[in-house]
């Protein structure tokens, strides 16, 4: 088996020894490719959002789909000939089971992520290494060790990385996050994201030897998973720590990504976060929570709040937006287009702001003229922001990890003397309580401890840090390690 997680000079061993041309490989950096030359891109995992990456870039002027990559043979099959039937000529993608053999490739330009998260570093890192522009869906990372090493592979080979996070495509919600740090709206005291969708159990399935059709070493590649089982494949490994990270760094990523990004552009990463939810009603086979509340604080004051909901009851409201609490006491609301109320008034009004500065086109075409002009600035949602976002989400999942069981109460957490915390928090138990209809005394909430982060260091400190910092980097599976630093 091939291994792009080593050093330029090791890769380029590989690709001799693979009988490739050494002298055909990419540069270090990733080329400009100028605006008449046609961009081959490569889309990994075609089995859901996938999907949509072949439609998007395949909406972009003289782009190319050179190949699809699917370790699933059923899947692959299905996309090739879906692809056929709309060609108007001969079919020029080819499919592929193994991305290794596009990164080997050295006619194509750039590969787009839509696998599972815990593949979403290691394919970004080893394609910064091929000299790939990439395209990777979010979370950028399925640990925060991990994102970081993204970021450096980035660093050292000058590709363009864009988060698959379309909200920062968006020059309406550019525009507040302008205003909110220009000064043009009263200082943010709090970021607040709602990922409250319903969902339903995933129930149980039986460990089995996986499909004939699926090749299950690829399907896992980094991710160490004892045994096969129908709910892993294709979406439910959301929900399994393994391969995935709930939903509040699955939909949430988009929120989270909102949230970070209006805070002060001086703070990197929250210095304390907790976390408290629990799976509740199912039963089911997953792991993650179906309800989450959590709050991270940053060196500045300034705090992102978040709230998970899955479980459906009737009248239940779906909440998919942000709110922003600032410091005089006005609330914003919305998504691209907002809403105001001011300090002491229970009025709504329409907030007029101007639009922000992003590269436009959209997410797709964004990504193509920040690869035509060789400037991974330009891209909507760059690896770093990528990074800070995850991170956000990593710490409050990690808080959760580490819980305990305790009475399902609104009074079970202080959170960390915030009383105005505990106020959003007693909102969302009041919905579990009289909404969902769990009677207090008889469910246990998951209560996570607070934990102390070192933005610098990206290393927990203080209570619980040698559990925490245990969270950081998952295990790797032979052949699919996450290389370090000095490796890349």
């Amino acid at each position: 088996m091939r291994r792009f997680g080593q050093s330029r000079r090791g890769f380029l061993q590989t690709l001799a020894a693979s009988g490739l041309s050494v002298a055909a490989a990419r540069p270090v950096s990733g080329s400009i490719i100028g605006a008449s030359e046609r961009v081959r891109i490569a889309v990994v995992g075609v089995n859901g959002r996938g999907q949509s990456h072949l439609e998007g870039f395949s909406g972009v002027d003289n782009v190319e789909i050179a190949a699809v990559v699917d370790p699933h043979a059923d899947v692959l099959a299905r996309t090739m000939a879906s692809l056929e039937k709309k060609a108007t000529g001969s079919l020029t993608t080819r499919g592929v089971s193994d991305v290794r053999r596009v990164l080997e490739d050295p006619t194509i330009d750039a590969i787009s992520i839509a696998t599972p998260n815990h593949w979403h570093s290691l394919m970004t890192i080893w394609g910064a290494q091929a000299g790939k522009h990439v395209y990777v869906e979010k979370p950028l990372s399925h640990d925060v060790a991990e994102g970081r090493i993204a970021v450096e592979a980035q660093k050292k080979y000058g590709v363009v990385v864009q988060h698959g996070t379309q909200r920062r495509s968006d020059p309406g919600i550019a525009g507040l996050h302008e205003a909110l740090k220009s000064g043009r709206l009263p200082r943010l005291k709090i970021a607040y994201g709602y990922c409250c969708k319903p969902r339903g159990s995933i129930g149980r399935k039986a460990v089995k030897q996986p499909p004939a059709s699926l090749d299950w070493n690829l399907w896992k590649g980094p991710a160490v998973i004892e045994n096969y089982h129908d709910n892993y494949v294709p979406y439910n490994w959301h929900w399994f720590w393994e391969t995935g990270n709930g939903d509040l760094n699955n939909q949430g990523t988009h929120q989270l990504d909102l949230a970070q990004w209006a805070i002060d552009d001086d703070q990197t990463h929250p210095v304390r976060a907790m976390a408290i939810g629990g799976r509740f009603q199912w039963d089911d086979q997953g792991q993650t929570p179906n309800t989450m509340f959590a709050m991270a604080e940053y060196a500045n004051g300034q705090t992102v709040l978040f709230n998970v909901r899955n479980v459906s009851y009737k009248g239940y409201e779906n909440q998919v937006f942000n709110e922003y609490y600032l410091e005089d006491g006005s609330v914003i609301t919305g998504e691209g287009k907002y809403t105001i109320r001011r300090p002491g008034s229970d009025t709504v009004e329409a907030l007029d702001l101007e639009p922000g500065d992003v590269t436009p086109g959209g997410n797709w075409k964004s990504f193509i003229t920040a690869i035509r002009a060789g400037d991974p600035a330009l891209a909507n949602g760059n690896v770093v922001d990528a990074h800070s976002s995850c991170v956000l989400g990593h710490l409050m999942n990690n808080s959760y990890r580490l819980g305990q069981d305790v009475p399902f109460s609104a009074e079970v957490s202080s959170f960390g003397g915030r009383t105005d915390v505990a106020e959003h928090f007693a909102r969302l138990h009041a919905i579990m309580r009289d909404g969902v209809g769990i009677a207090e005394g008889q469910a246990r909430y998951h209560l996570g401890p607070m934990l102390t982060f070192d933005s610098a260091t990206e290393r927990h400190v203080g209570d619980h840090a040698e559990a925490a910092n245990a969270l950081l980097k998952a295990p790797n599976n032979p052949g699919f390690e996450i290389p370090s630093v000095t490796q890349l």
